[in-house]
């Protein structure tokens, strides 16, 4: 049970390796950001499985470009742009979208361990593109992710009213001019970016719990426009940097932490929802009346 701890959390020179490796902490805190504030509209359009198609595409991307040389982040970016694109065009439908969402994601990983099972360089290499790994940030990785998270996180800012209309209401929205299909396709090739560099840090995997488990912990105790997106990013954060944390002293991936402390906020969130619909049956229906404004 002992060594079994170690191998979990260890924090000998501990302060050393937060040194060493603050080029993966501060891309899991971009990360976390990226991923909190796309999240929000993952849920709103009802996308979460969307992404597990794109980062199957991205890892299978990423192993080719290990095969061939090309460099994993172009090859996962390559992946993530042709799924996301596939399915914003393809999909325009519920049924269609779940008909592609089903083809690509076994063709995505099949692809993928195809690739690596043809690759003979370094076996953690191979792991890594699967459950993420942090000693892999680099200078030139860290610059990519920050100018790919960068336009991401600018580009939803630009369009995020038309798309929150066109998310929450769509047919009203086309009813008022607002062009649904071309934001539909924008947010997929945002979505596609942010898988991509996701897939560098937490793996293809367990891409999820960046994407997808925030804003839905988010969205059980709020469904404010405003308080969602801040709780999701807040839930994001915690998730990346303390997975990351927890890493630093252990000798097994950051995908097991990030997906372990994104569950349980889930678990709180869900927690809170419940005792505060208890609470609101258990309240007199007069208090609310005689109660100040």
């Amino acid at each position: 049970m002992t060594n079994l701890w170690s191998e979990l959390f260890s924090f000998s020179n501990y302060g050393e390796l937060l040194i060493l490796l603050r080029n993966s902490i501060l891309a899991a805190a971009v990360l976390g950001l990226t991923g909190g504030l796309v999240g929000v509209f993952v849920m709103a359009r009802d996308l979460p499985f969307a992404v597990h198609a794109i980062s199957e595409l991205s890892f299978a991307g990423a192993a080719a470009g290990l095969l061939f040389g090309i460099g994993v982040v172009e090859g996962s970016l390559a992946g993530s742009l042709t799924a996301a694109l596939l399915i914003g065009i393809l999909g325009s439908r519920a049924r269609d979208r779940n008909s592609i969402i089903a083809v690509l994601m076994p063709f995505g990983l099949g692809l993928g361990i195809v690739c690596l099972s043809l690759y003979t360089g370094r076996a953690a290499n191979k792991f890594g593109l699967l459950t993420g790994q942090i000693v892999a940030v680099d200078n030139p990785r860290l610059l990519s992710l920050l100018i790919i998270c960068g336009i991401v996180i600018a580009a939803l800012l630009v369009i995020w009213r038309p798309l929150m209309f066109v998310s929450v209401d769509p047919q009203v929205a086309e009813a008022r001019g607002v062009h649904s299909v071309a934001l539909s396709i924008a947010f997929m090739i945002l979505l596609g970016m942010a898988t991509a560099v996701s897939v560098q840090i937490v793996g293809a995997l367990l891409v999820l719990s960046v994407l997808v488990t925030p804003a839905a912990a988010a969205l059980r105790v709020s469904a404010s426009p405003v308080l969602v997106p801040l709780l999701s990013t807040l839930f994001a954060l915690t998730a990346m940097l303390g997975g990351i944390m927890l890493a630093l002293g252990g000798s097994i991936p950051i995908s097991p932490y990030v997906t372990t402390i994104s569950f349980l906020i889930y678990l709180a969130c869900r927690a809170w929802a419940a005792h505060h619909n208890r609470q609101a049956r258990s309240t007199p229906i007069g208090i609310a009346h005689d109660s100040p404004r």
